[in-house]
């Protein structure tokens, strides 16, 4: 299936908007499979002006430095992804359901999805959120960069995760930690089975579909728990 994503970015992201020219689109899809091929460390814009091809001084012009362009990406791929949990959950009545659904977007068990849309390469930017999603807020300037509200497309897309456990057990006091715990969780043991495998359960099997189970089992487990109120 062919899917339409028009997000509306920050402009605090961009120096100039890269949707608005065809250069710009380049540059973000080139940006995309370079820095999955590369890592973001060796990922430099003059790499990037060669793959366009273009002046380096011409992608100075879209983006400030090469961690606003990470977040542009990242930013993106929230977008995308609350997207996908709003329309795979708009017509499940179960709560429960809406939550399997959840844990099968984040572990990419939705496979007829997960393809290309507007020349972006999503199973490359899965890979960029898996290795370096973290690199866009464990800064020094995080604090600025939040006041931007650079992280927006990740906090909405966490409160909507929030709002279905709500829905589930509306007396659970942690939704919001639950919700970012699972996002994270589903990239870690992802990193983990292929390069820390002592660090997780699936080393051998390298199945998406076992972290799917553990997520629902942890998720679960959660939310039917009855948790004792705490007094400060």
């Amino acid at each position: 299936m062919n899917w339409e994503l028009h997000p509306k970015m920050n402009e605090k992201l961009y120096l100039r908007n890269p949707e608005q020219s065809e250069i710009g689109k380049n540059m973000i899809k080139k940006s995309i499979n370079l820095i999955r091929k590369l890592g973001f460390e060796a990922f430099t814009f003059k790499k990037l002006a060669e793959e366009i091809p273009t002046t380096e001084a011409t992608v100075y012009r879209y983006f400030e430095n090469k961690h606003r362009l990470l977040s542009y990406v990242v930013a993106w791929y929230w977008h995308w992804l609350d997207y996908q949990v709003m329309f795979k959950t708009n017509n499940l009545k179960s709560s429960a359901e809406k939550i399997k659904v959840i844990n099968q977007i984040l572990t990419w068990q939705m496979d007829e999805e997960h393809t290309v849309i507007d020349d972006i390469s999503l199973e490359d930017l899965h890979q960029i959120i898996i290795y370096e999603s973290s690199k866009v807020y464990l800064t020094k300037h995080v604090t600025e960069d939040n006041q931007y509200q650079l992280f927006k497309p990740y906090k909405n897309l966490c409160a909507r995760i929030s709002n279905i456990f709500k829905d589930f057990n509306p007396d659970y006091p942690y939704t919001r930690s639950l919700a970012s715990t699972i996002i994270e969780m589903a990239h870690f043991q992802d990193f983990f089975m292929t390069h820390l495998p002592a660090l997780t359960d699936f080393a051998e099997t390298k199945s998406l579909k076992n972290v799917n189970d553990f997520l629902n089992s942890l998720v679960f487990s959660a939310l039917e728990k009855k948790v004792k109120a705490t007094s400060n």
